[in-house]
């Protein structure tokens, strides 16, 4: 496989999108973007209520996330984004073609990032919140899918076996 010019680290809150995509980052000589960065402050008043967003509110902010990645891909600057991505629609609006932008989808049990969520302080993103994107997602069946299943380190290793 060709080292693609964009990793969308995608998953549930808590799945380690931010903590993984760092160390990708590092690791690759990448760029790091964290799309909670980018939300409207309309979606981060909204979930910090405990409500989740619907397709509607995630429109805007996919759409300026795909804008830096296409910017980014364009001329040859390589980024890592950790971006829920949730539904393949969300995947197709952020161009991620398993080619030049692959999805790296960090899965593992509800159970266990219930567990994890519940150890971390997140600025707007509650544990209420965490049924709704299980309920919303729909894991990718391409890309590079790797379990969540041991530490942080392993899991970036995973990845970058996967796509070197």
């Amino acid at each position: 496989m060709v080292t693609p010019l964009a990793l969308v680290v995608c998953g549930v809150s808590g799945a380690g999108k931010t903590t993984v995509g760092r160390m990708l980052a590092e690791r690759l000589g990448y760029v790091f973007l964290d799309a909670d960065d980018f939300h409207p402050p309309a979606n981060v008043a909204k979930m910090a209520r405990g409500e989740p967003l619907t397709d509607e509110d995630r429109g805007p902010w996919l759409d300026t996330l795909a804008g830096v990645l296409t910017e980014r891909v364009a001329v040859g600057e390589p980024v890592v984004l950790a971006c829920s991505a949730l539904r393949q629609a969300h995947r197709d609006r952020l161009g991620v073609d398993q080619r030049r932008i692959v999805s790296v989808y960090l899965q593992g049990s509800q159970s266990l990032i219930a567990d994890r969520i519940a150890r971390r302080e997140h600025g707007f993103m509650p544990t209420s919140l965490l049924q709704s994107q299980f309920d919303t997602l729909e894991p990718p069946t391409d890309g590079v899918c790797v379990s969540i299943d041991v530490d942080a380190t392993a899991v970036c290793q995973r990845v970058i076996d996967a796509i070197t």
